[in-house]
Formats: C-alpha cells, sequence, structure tokens
C-alpha cells in the first residue's frame, strides 16, 4: 500500500484505490519532494480517443499559460500583455531557447508557448499557435513545462473518471488516458468511479490520514474559487487545476490577485510571501498558508465556499489552533470579502501588520 505521492508510479495509467476525493484534497496540499507535479484533470469524455486527447491538450496548454512565468522565471520582469512581434516578444522568446539549451524543452514549443503566454495570446480562446506541432511534441512539452512551474522533474494527472460510462466509452477513455501516458510521459491516477469494462489497468491502494469515506454533506465534487487550487482534485466547472505556486498569487485565484495587487502599491507591506510552507516542528505535517508576514507572524487565508463545509471546515479549525500555538495570528477572508471590498481587507490587514510591529519595536525598547 502505497503512502508517499514519490512511491506512485509515472509514465502509465494507475488507478487509486481506498481514498476519497476529499481526503485526496486535503493530504496532496504539500508534496514530498521527490512527488511529481500533481495536475487535476476533469476529463470530458470525447466521440474518439483522438477527440479526448485533444481537448486534454488545449485544457493543458491554457493552464501552462495561466502558470507562466513560474516556469520561465527569467520572464518574470517583462510586462504583460505585450503585443505579438515586439520587444517584449523577442525577448521571451530568446529566454525560452536559452532554458532550452540547457534543459530537455523542446525549444520552439517552448518559444511559441512562452510568447503566447506573454502577449496574451493563450488561455483564453484557443490554442492555435501550437498546432504547428505533432500531438506527441506537445504532450511531451507540457509535461515538462507543468513539472516545471513546481520546480519537479515529472508531471502527474490526477483524471477523475466520469460517471456512467458505456463499456465503449470506458474502453475510449482509458485509451485516451494511455496515450497522455505513453506519448507525454504523464503519470495518469484515475480516481472516482472504479473502471468495470476495462481490467487492463493496475489498481494501487493508498493510505491518506483523512477518512476514506467523507462526510455525507461533503459532496464528491467540490466547487468554489479556492476548492480545488490548494490539491489538485477537480472541482465541478473547473477542467484543469493545480496546486499553487510557492510564492507567487495562485494562478486561478482572482481574490488573491486582487488582494496581491492592492498590497503591490503599500509600502508597509514588505515582507509578505505568498503560498509558504509552515511546519510546527520536524515531526509534524507541513501546512501551506495563502499569504504570510513571517517576521510579524501574521497569516492570512482567503476562503471560498467550500471550506463552509464540515470536512474543511474542520481542518480550518485545526490549522488554527497549530498556527496560533507556534505564535501566528490567523486573519481569515472570503473570496467575495476580498473581490468586493478590498481596500477594507487591506486597510484591516494594515492595522493588524502595524500594530504587532509597534508592539515588538516597545518591547525590543
Amino acid at each position: 500500500m502505497a503512502r508517499w505521492w514519490a512511491e506512485l508510479p509515472t509514465g502509465r495509467v494507475i488507478c487509486l484505490a481506498g481514498a476519497g476525493r476529499a481526503a485526496l484534497a486535503a493530504d496532496l496540499q504539500v508534496l514530498p519532494e521527490d512527488a511529481p507535479a500533481i495536475i487535476g484533470y476533469s476529463a470530458v469524455p470525447g466521440r474518439s480517443a483522438p477527440e479526448m486527447i485533444a481537448c486534454a491538450l488545449e485544457e493543458l496548454e491554457k493552464a501552462a499559460v495561466r502558470l507562466f512565468p513560474a516556469w520561465l522565471p527569467d520572464a518574470g520582469g517583462l510586462a504583460r500583455p505585450a503585443p505579438r512581434g515586439g520587444p517584449g516578444a523577442h525577448a521571451v522568446r530568446r529566454l525560452a531557447l536559452r532554458m532550452a539549451a540547457r534543459t530537455p524543452h523542446f525549444g520552439p514549443f517552448l518559444a511559441d508557448l512562452a510568447e503566447a503566454a506573454l502577449c496574451g495570446t493563450g488561455g483564453n480562446g484557443g490554442t492555435r499557435w501550437s498546432r504547428r506541432f505533432a500531438r506527441e511534441v506537445r504532450a511531451a512539452g507540457l509535461a515538462r513545462v507543468l513539472a516545471a512551474s513546481f520546480g519537479r522533474t515529472r508531471t502527474t494527472l490526477l483524471v477523475d473518471v466520469p460517471a456512467g460510462l458505456s463499456p465503449a466509452d470506458e474502453e475510449l477513455f482509458v485509451a485516451g488516458c494511455e496515450w497522455l501516458a505513453y506519448a507525454g510521459g504523464f503519470g495518469v491516477w484515475l480516481t472516482g468511479t472504479p473502471l468495470v469494462a476495462v481490467d487492463r489497468v493496475e489498481s494501487i491502494p493508498v493510505l491518506v490520514p483523512h477518512p476514506r469515506t467523507p462526510p455525507a454533506d461533503v459532496p464528491g465534487t467540490e466547487a468554489g474559487d479556492r476548492t480545488a487550487e490548494t490539491g489538485a482534485v477537480p472541482a465541478s466547472g473547473q477542467v484543469v487545476t493545480y496546486p499553487a505556486v510557492s510564492g507567487r498569487p495562485h494562478p486561478a485565484s482572482r481574490a488573491e490577485h486582487a488582494l496581491e495587487a492592492a498590497l503591490a502599491t503599500c509600502d508597509w507591506a514588505t515582507g509578505r510571501a505568498w503560498n509558504q510552507l509552515h511546519q510546527s516542528n520536524p515531526l509534524a505535517p507541513p501546512v501551506r498558508v495563502d499569504l504570510l508576514w513571517r517576521d510579524e507572524r501574521c497569516v492570512v487565508e482567503i476562503d471560498g465556499d467550500d471550506h463552509r463545509r464540515p470536512f474543511k471546515f474542520s481542518a480550518d479549525r485545526r490549522r488554527d489552533v497549530q498556527l496560533q500555538l507556534d505564535g501566528y495570528a490567523v486573519l481569515r477572508f472570503t473570496n467575495d470579502h476580498v473581490l468586493q471590498d478590498t481596500q477594507l481587507v487591506v486597510h484591516q490587514i494594515q492595522r493588524f501588520i502595524l500594530k504587532r510591529r509597534h508592539t515588538e519595536t516597545s518591547e525590543g525598547r
């Protein structure tokens, strides 16, 4: 029975047994260093395996564009969006080709992807720029890019098996997953509805420190702006989901980006760090916090609707208590609160941070 995600095989299709979606989401928040990057994919069965593959590649390309510049850090200082054919586009292509020269990335694909991300021509409205590459090139390139976004060398797709597949549809679904594994080098881990008609996929039990079956009032598919962002389990209405990139607002969180845009204009907000790991002691499991002022010992959490449900609400309370025992204050805001009244949220955080600084200065004297 596998416990650590680094122990599960990549480069092929397997079924995960013994853990529900809510438990997986909780356990995938923090991965061991040698685990692959785990990307959630809520597949939509097509009329054929090629149709499913085409849809998967388009959605993964959109995710890669949203994750930029995490996989090309040298491009972080370039202004976005940049005009196609302009100096910024030429600069980002040079950076991508330079990166490809010293890594396994394929230069032409990486350069086109970087230009699409910088110029805003990818991720919204299709990925026609990539159609000049063979599907195998796109798949392998995306596996490398998504892994690089999280400082990993491998990428695994955590694929939710749709319910109600006919035997023929199940065969097409598995065939599409096998192509992604063999052509792109992805690990493909199936979860959700068990396979019935296809018996060639190995089932591997996994052990997670959460209930095998979530409470009855926790739906199998969660919704909300931050539901699947912290883990990798697909949420309703989301096709591709992925964890946060350390040091940046989550690419899929409008609330985090809105708050960061407001904080970036505030002199007092220095010292903040997005999506950081905190570990109480070497034996305690680490947790990821949304926004952290380490010197002031302040944690800011931004919650989606799913945080109101008992399974996650209980986990949040446990995290808050541990953080408070470690000397951190925890300020919680909802997505709606941040988006509808950003300046009020900024003012409330400012009051706390400045009070902490004043207290520390007074005690230091």
